[in-house]
């Protein structure tokens, strides 16, 4: 008799990622792990099974609600691994308010929970629930399971989630949430298998991809991070502002009339590395051009990490680590060592060689701070969580 198969999605603003998973003895075995792009035309459907990659294209088009792409990527699926039927399906899925603190089995009030969060999260929280819908549509008998990426944050104070507004608006969920939650929990899992050593004191994790925040790990516990209210705040990312003065956002709208819309699209799509280089919105374009404004953009990004490390480090009363993870994080090492220049003074040191290579361990050998270099893999927390939920008895879900 062969395994029970789990499929996660990691749904971003244009791509979904796939995981395939055996239950093994009651833990999830990765099988394979594939992306969607939703940009793509035609659709491509990119599939990893170790060293091995295949693409393949989709013939379904993008719709509201996803129901041929999801048919025809589950079909895939089913005859490539011989899947002829899955046993559950897990989502990440961003914004989990303060109503969930860990996963939860999707019923009718969970996903209207979880979509009357889109506004919070406009950007990835419709994507969640399209494809959760989806799922319902072509397998109304399927488990599903959601992961929430804000749910890690919970154990942060009061103090640290509180802004500076009427109370009133605390108490109605107008405070920090903090995102990217599932690699962040992954990363201090990792850690405690790595460097066990370094894992319980206090970590600053960069989580750097298109999305980026960082995150204070005391203990391998969250107590502070850069993303807040909503997924714009913290540091500059591919088309994101990060953290701005609100009073921007005023002069914008009234004494320059742009729409609450425009503003909004600009945030989100027109600022970070794409609007202030004003070339692309990927790093890796801009590592080598020589163009003022390229070099600008990623002086910026470096130089506004290092400062929400530092203003993370106060939250945890001092620094003994930095984990750089995520797309950025993991392969882009001129990055790495751009902020950890401006972090000298705090005795962070790099070796250039181990930087280089994207070793584990990049620290220099006198650095006061050690300065790791982490793979995260938010599928494998889905997969992991979704096991937790799904092969819990019923009344325990």
């Amino acid at each position: 008799m062969s395994d029970p198969v789990l499929l996660t999605f990691n749904p971003g603003s244009s791509t979904i990622k796939l995981g395939l998973f055996a239950i093994t003895r009651g833990a999830p075995r990765r099988l394979g792990a594939g992306v969607i792009d939703l940009r793509h035309q035609p659709l491509l459907l990119e599939v990893t099974e170790g060293h091995a990659n295949t693409k393949i294209p989709l013939k379904a088009a993008v719709s509201d609600d996803l129901h041929d792409v999801i048919e025809e990527t589950l079909a895939w699926l089913a005859r490539h691994f011989s899947v002829s039927a899955l046993a559950a399906v897990g989502h990440r899925v961003v914004h989990g308010g303060d109503l969930f603190t860990g996963p939860r089995e999707i019923t009718d009030e969970t996903l209207a929970a979880i979509e009357a969060l889109v506004p919070l999260a406009p950007l990835h929280q419709p994507q969640s629930v399209r494809l959760i819908k989806a799922v319902r549509h072509l397998r109304p008998g399927l488990p599903q399971i959601a992961s929430f990426d804000t749910a890690f944050h919970r154990s942060q104070s009061d103090l640290v989630r509180r802004f500076a507004l009427p109370r009133s608006l605390f108490d109605e969920g107008i405070k920090r949430y903090g995102f990217h939650g599932l690699s962040y929990k992954y990363i201090a899992a990792r850690m405690r298998q790595v460097v066990p050593d370094i894992a319980s004191r206090r970590i600053v994790v960069a989580h750097l991809g298109s999305g980026a925040s960082l995150c204070g790990l005391e203990g391998g516990v969250s107590r502070d991070t850069s993303m807040s209210f909503s997924t714009l705040d913290g540091i500059p990312m591919a088309t994101r502002c990060g953290a701005l003065d609100p009073g921007v956002l005023i002069h914008l709208m009234k004494q320059r009339g742009l729409s609450i819309e425009a503003v909004e699209d600009m945030l989100y799509h027109q600022s970070g590395l794409l609007g202030v280089s004003g070339i692309s919105a990927d790093s890796r374009d801009l590592i080598g051009n020589e163009t003022p404004a390229a070099q600008e953009a990623l002086d910026l990004f470096a130089f506004r990490i290092a400062r929400e490390t530092a203003a993370i480090a106060n939250t945890l009363g001092g620094l003994d680590g930095i984990v750089f993870t995520a797309g950025i994080g993991e392969h882009q090492p001129q990055i790495r060592e751009a902020v950890c220049d401006h972090l000298s003074w705090l005795g962070v040191g790099i070796d250039p060689v181990a930087n280089a290579a994207n070793a584990t361990r990049i620290e220099a050998p006198d650095s006061r701070v050690a300065v790791l270099v982490i793979a995260t893999d938010e599928e494998q927390v889905i997969a992991d969580e979704a096991c937790s939920v799904f092969l819990a008895p019923k009344a325990d879900r």
